[in-house]
């Protein structure tokens, strides 16, 4: 051994390599087949044994991953070890071998860096001096025989010494590989040869293709991954700031200067030692995540799931504490890990800039647009804004904070030596944290018109955002234990930073038209964008993170040198940033009284103004895939209607004047004769004109006057507007139609995102679904379509027990089941002055609208409206309801039985849904 295994203690309790060689020594047997069988039947029980104790030191010691990666390694070696001579000495032993019968097993990848998890694949490599004997041949294929035996994963290659060095020049993969060859077993002059060539006629004068093609490689793998390190459910190998991140740190340092191990990247200046100590702790700690996740899946699994994050996190020894559980602190640590990597990575890459990119070319990295003048004592180094001497900060610690205005100011790159002087500096900020000046620089970065959200990811990489800001650093690389939100706190914060500073400009004006058309008339800009920077930032504190937030929105504004009204305008949005999202998706927007129970928390059109801007900005930074066509037309009508009563009045348009205006827009728009359309009329409700919108409402009398006597037509077509499928239906009405139709909908694939429910004069019911697909697009394919009125047709004739086909659905979200959710019922009779609103949160699920309504009608009382949000795992649904004449429901005792219901149904205890 080379000593590459010395670390480790107690080797021979992993397995015991001389006591297994003489094992296997004593078989016997005169078929070679039988041998060689018996032979891995001893060593899987090796193997098996070494596992087991592998696994039992991870246990105890839960955190030393780079130590349960080598063992698993050494283990693999020696079983390699021992098979490699049992099979050359005992089942194909040469005579008189030749020159060309030579043979070396070399170990490549992580497992050529000794560097395996439970499940790796073992990657392997045969060398032979020239073309394949047909000795060597036998002894490949009867050792790859005997290793898929032993349920190994093997990554294998055979080549000749030639076919190596060809190999290797024409494909990166294989380059890499190489260069971690390690030898195993069989002959070392020849390992050493392959080695001598591989250096001379791959390596020599090539660093700098290599590096360029490392970096783009790695550029792309970052994009595939979502280009951030802060994803909730990270990929610990390959994703940004992961082990694949540290592993081309590695192979650069190697490739350049033939370092051995990655402590030698100090050596050779790549690192300090305080770098290389952070490297090591991050490689330690990513390495045991990966192993436990191994452990825990019993698979090569690298993405850490919400399934397994808290298994791991109890695994590794976290504990709870106030305002933040286990797995939360868990989480936090690994993305303070990715987040150091990633500083490393900009050091590293800053060195090699400086040795290898050609005069005024920089690996690609942008080129200097203009020369600013004033530079306030800073440098320009080949066009990033760089330090004069080492000591530049300590001179006067205010200019960590103008190092990032200025880049923002003059559009510059920071040069990567300038961010190593700020990581390490970062704590002299305490000096300059009251500076009024400092402040400034601050919020001039905060509120820039250019890319506000680029350079306040510069300085939380640097650790200076969370050193002026204190209250943001417990916020920095913060998890939030659910399937809503994809980002860590900080994260998501500077991504809405950014998406305002766009919208801002105009950027985004086709996916938010509204905010755009109306950013002009914001008179409070700076309270808006600090706003936007504070709304989060109490997460993990326990209690009400808006209230704690506007507290600390109180104490920090005056400081950052906003006024006395700024500062109470920051607090207020703070406290009430999800007021209206509340509001939009969770309540009914055609019962007047919601926007009059708005505007009077509102109150103002600036107000409103800036709640609807970090209301958005605060929506699409949750994630890819949350803000949709739905969200922005419920946004718009709230905003829409709380402007016109905040600047006329609720008075000046009053409910009969709004039906009447829609029933002469829709009497224009069919052109019907005057009596045809008063019969419309007559048999439609009040509540009718009120709830839906103008194309709906046409939408509708077309399709009713064209079912004429039918006691049953179904209609379905997309509505771009909202981005669902608008599902009508029209039919007899009778006690049960809604929980059956919101059933039939779930098992044809729908899900429902709202509902409206009217009842005629004459007793037909004519019920508007708005339905998506599971991925939250409109409901649109013909099979689909198809599948869904036969659904319908066969849950309202009764046709098949719907209870069973619903039970049949599987989950739609397995990995829901980690997170604990209380379901909780909440029943308001203030809220409206015409209905009871329920409104129930529970589990996502499937059939969960459907056993509600069932529960509702169980307790006979009649659905108006139904509205279903969900964040993530958590489903939010409110029912707007009366009972059976119409009346809100008042009696203490309906609704302790109303809520009992409720509460048992939103905990799938309800399951006779045939009823």
């Amino acid at each position: 051994m080379t000593g590459r295994f010395d670390h480790l203690p107690n080797r021979r309790a992993i397995i015991d390599r001389r006591a297994l060689a003489d094992t296997l020594a004593a078989l016997e047997a005169e078929d070679r087949t039988i041998l060689r069988h018996a032979a891995t039947a001893v060593l899987k029980d090796a193997l098996d044994a070494g596992r087991r104790e592998v696994e039992r030191r991870l246990i105890e010691h839960p955190s030393r991953g780079l130590e349960a990666t080598s063992a698993q390694a050494y283990l693999v070696d020696q079983i390699l070890r021992l098979l490699f001579a049992f099979t050359v000495e005992r089942l194909y032993q040469r005579a008189n071998p030749t020159a060309a019968e030579q043979l070396t097993l070399i170990a490549v990848g992580g497992y050529g860096r000794t560097e395996m998890a439970p499940h790796s694949d073992v990657d392997i490599g045969f060398l032979t001096p020239l073309k394949q004997t047909a000795w060597a041949e036998q002894i490949i294929e009867t050792m790859l025989y005997a290793l898929w035996d032993l349920g190994l994963k093997i990554g294998h290659s055979s080549r000749s010494l030639d076919e190596m060095i060809r190999q290797a020049k024409a494909d990166i993969t294989v380059r890499t590989a190489l260069l971690e060859a390690r030898f195993v077993c069989g002959d070392t002059a020849l390992y050493e040869e392959a080695s001598r060539r591989f250096k001379a006629e791959v390596q020599a004068d090539t660093a700098r293709i290599f590096i360029a093609e490392k970096l783009a490689e790695r550029d792309l793998r970052h994009k595939k991954m979502g280009d951030t390190r802060y994803v909730v459910e990270p990929n610990v190998k390959e994703g940004k700031g992961g082990l694949r991140d540290l592993h081309a740190l590695f192979w650069i340092g190697k490739y350049i200067y033939d370092v051995q191990r990655a402590a030698e990247l100090v050596e050779v200046g790549l690192f300090t030692k305080a770098e290389y100590r952070l490297f090591h702790r991050a490689d330690n700690f990513l390495q045991a995540v990966r192993c436990h996740l191994h452990s825990i899946t019993g698979r090569a699994e690298d993405r850490l799931t919400f399934d397994v994050q808290r298994e791991i996190a109890e695994r590794m020894r976290f504990s709870d504490r106030p305002g933040k559980s286990r797995v939360e602190r868990f989480m936090q640590f690994y993305f303070l890990q990715v987040k150091i990597v990633g500083s490393l990575s900009g050091v590293f890459l800053a060195h090699l800039d400086e040795k290898f990119a050609a005069r005024g070319r920089r690996f690609g990295l942008p080129t200097l647009r203009r020369s600013p003048r004033k530079m306030h004592g800073f440098v320009l180094d080949r066009g990033r804004l760089a330090l004069p001497e080492d000591d530049f900060f300590r001179a006067d610690p205010a200019r960590l904070i103008e190092l990032f205005q200025l880049a923002d100011k003059h559009g510059l790159e920071i040069h990567p030596l300038a961010m190593r002087a700020a990581a390490r500096d970062a704590k002299l900020v305490d000096e300059v944290r009251d500076s009024p000046s400092a402040n400034a620089l601050f919020l001039d970065v905060l509120t820039s018109p250019r890319d506000p959200e680029l350079v306040l990811r510069w300085m939380n990489e640097a650790g200076v955002f969370g050193r002026f800001a204190p209250d943001f650093a417990r916020v920095v690389a913060q998890m939030q234990f659910d399937m809503y939100h994809h980002y860590t706190v900080d994260e998501h914060t500077i991504r809405a930073i950014g998406l305002l500073a766009q919208i801002e400009r105009g950027a985004l004006r086709e996916d938010h038209p509204l905010v755009t058309g109306i950013f002009d008339q914001i008179v409070s800009r700076r309270a808006l964008y600090v706003a936007v920077l504070l709304h989060d930032i109490a997460k993990g504190r326990g209690g009400d993170h808006s209230i704690l937030g506007a507290e600390v929105a109180r104490r920090l504004c005056p400081r950052f040198g906003l006024t006395a009204a700024e500062t109470e305008t920051v607090a207020w949005l703070v406290e009430k940033h999800l007021l209206m999202s509340a509001t939009a998706f969770k309540r009914d927007l055609s019962d007047f009284k919601t926007i009059l129970d708005f505007c009077e928390v509102v109150q103002s059109p600036e107000r409103l103004r800036l709640l609807l801007a970090l209301t958005v900005v605060d929506i699409r930074a949750v994630g890819p895939g949350v803000w949709n066509g739905w969200k922005r037309q419920l946004l718009s009508d709230l905003y829409e209607s709380a402007e016109e009563v905040l600047r006329l009045g609720h008075k000046q348009k009053g409910r009969a004047d709004r039906i009447a205006a829609k029933q002469e827009t829709l009497q224009a728009d069919l052109g019907w004769d005057e009596g045809v359309f008063a019969d419309f009329v007559r048999r439609m409700p009040e509540a009718y004109w009120v709830a839906e919108p103008d194309d709906v409402l046409a939408h509708n009398a077309r399709f009713i006057a064209g079912a004429g006597d039918a006691r049953l037509a179904i209609d379905a077509h997309v509505y771009p507007g909202r981005g669902a499928t608008l599902v009508t239906i029209y039919a007899a009405d009778h006690p049960g139609l809604f929980y059956r139709i919101a059933g039939a909908i779930h098992v044809a694939g729908g899900n429902i995102i709202d509902a409206r429910i009217h009842t005629t004069r004459d007793g037909m019911a004519v019920d508007n679904f708005l339905v998506q697909d599971p991925f939250g697009r409109p409901f649109d394919d013909e099979g689909q379509l198809a599948r869904l009125r036969t659904a319908i047709e066969d849950a309202l004739a009764n046709r098949g027990k719907l209870a069973d086909r619903l039970v049949a659905k599987a989950l739609p979200r397995v990995r829901a089941e980690a997170f604990e959710i209380v379901p909780n019922a909440l029943i308001d009779n203030k809220a409206s002055n015409r209905f009871t609103v329920v409104e129930v949160n529970a589990r996502d699920r499937p059939a969960l609208l459907n056993q509600l309504a069932h529960a509702l009608f169980q307790s006979k009382v009649t659905i108006h409206s139904a509205h279903v949000a969900t964040y993530g795992e958590r489903a939010v649904d409110t029912f707007y309801v009366t009972d059976l004449t119409g009346d809100r429901i008042v009696a203490s005792a309906r609704l302790k039985t109303l809520e009992r219901r409720l509460l048992a149904a939103a905990a799938g205890e309800e399951i006779d849904l045939a009823a």
